[in-house]
């Protein structure tokens, strides 16, 4: 048995889509692109994707429709992506085990709603496609019928699919004060020991929310990452408890948009500002620096919900991208692309809380 072990999405993304493809595809030959080198360790990342509930059309923003998840997974097969389990790419962006295979995804579901154990399992499984669940233990104990049983929980584990964390609760981590989530991802990491008789490495954050402190929390109940739900690439320059995932719903899980996400690369980044995702200036003064070798000299662009693009400027390896106006209280988010080879681009993005 392997234990390593909500969301609205504006419809305003299909523009950023219409700008990525006509700023950056074009004709496919944008000036001043590095030659693209998939042999360079750099270039190789993983496309995580996170899924919800199948077939429960009341959802529309958590849910995937199964004859889509059915054409995921034709998609997946047809194309030369190698379909890994999240431990093993774990591993690798730890640097302890060999760079990613090119295009290389990963399948990752939240909350084990029913329709998981229902539609997604046997689907998956006869695909010969591995995946990981991340449980929130309160919602299992309840025994409500929209969720699965331990004992289902357990069958997964005992065909090869690996149990993550998420939570007791599945609350607003980052608002709650550290004492509550100390307490929460003890009760949770219990209850994990009591039915699956170990606890989980993986964690994900509910709603793909977390702060610095969050963060802190994560790595002291144990858990080697922790995974959010910003778009991008996992590269071993990401934070290994701000890993991204790439959200698939119905509306948001179509061919282009599937196609885009998983045929992405890294944008590596490091000494973001500011470093922690819980505003308190707002808009933010959002900045990062780039590996120069790896991220061309090509126009970045950068997208926000409510503002369209926005200004970027780059000295060197240093980017600055500035919001033309404050965030809504919430979540928000900021997507970088820049065009690296035809039909991909990087991507990195970042999810804020404004509170």
């Amino acid at each position: 048995m392997i234990i390593v072990l909500r969301n609205n999405y504006s419809a305003i993304f299909y523009c950023f889509l219409f700008i990525i493809y006509f700023s950056f595809f074009g004709p496919f030959v944008p000036s001043q692109s590095l030659a693209f080198d998939p042999e360079n360790p750099a270039n190789r990342g993983a496309s995580i994707l996170i899924y919800h509930r199948f077939g429960e059309n009341r959802f529309p923003s958590t849910n995937t429709p199964v004859a889509q998840l059915e054409d995921h997974i034709r998609l997946l097969q047809e194309g030369d992506f190698q379909i890994l389990a999240l431990p093993e790419i774990v591993a690798s962006l730890l640097g302890k085990g060999p760079p990613l295979p090119e295009k290389t995804v990963a399948i990752t579901v939240d909350d084990a709603f029913a329709s998981v154990y229902r539609e997604a399992f046997p689907r998956l499984q006869a695909a010969g496609m591995p995946f990981t669940l991340f449980v929130a233990t309160d919602e299992i104990d309840r025994g409500g019928a929209a969720f699965m049983t331990w004992d289902q929980i357990r069958e997964l584990a005992a065909a090869g699919v690996t149990i993550g964390a998420h939570s007791a609760s599945h609350g607003h981590m980052a608002d709650h004060p550290q004492e509550l989530v100390t307490a929460d991802l003890a009760r949770s990491n219990q209850r994990f020991l009591e039915e699956l008789g170990a606890i989980p490495d993986l964690f994900a954050y509910p709603y793909g929310e977390f702060s610095l402190e969050t963060k802190e929390l994560a790595a002291a109940a144990g858990y080697t990452v922790a995974f959010g739900q910003q778009s991008g690439v996992a590269n071993r320059a990401s934070d290994p408890f701000a890993l991204p995932r790439f959200p698939m719903n119905q509306a948001y899980g179509n061919e282009e948009r599937f196609l885009l996400a998983v045929k992405a690369l890294p944008f590596p980044v490091h000494d973001v500002r500011p470093a922690d995702p819980l505003i308190v200036e707002n808009p933010p003064s959002f900045a990062f620096s780039v590996d120069s070798q790896v991220v061309g000299p090509a126009d970045i662009a950068c997208y926000a919900p409510g503002m369209g693009t926005v200004p970027v400027s780059r000295r060197e390896e240093r980017v600055t991208v500035t919001l033309t106006k404050a965030f809504p209280v919430g979540r928000a988010r900021i997507n970088c692309t820049q065009w690296a080879a035809p039909e991909r681009f990087r991507w990195y993005g970042v999810q804020f809380l404004v509170r």
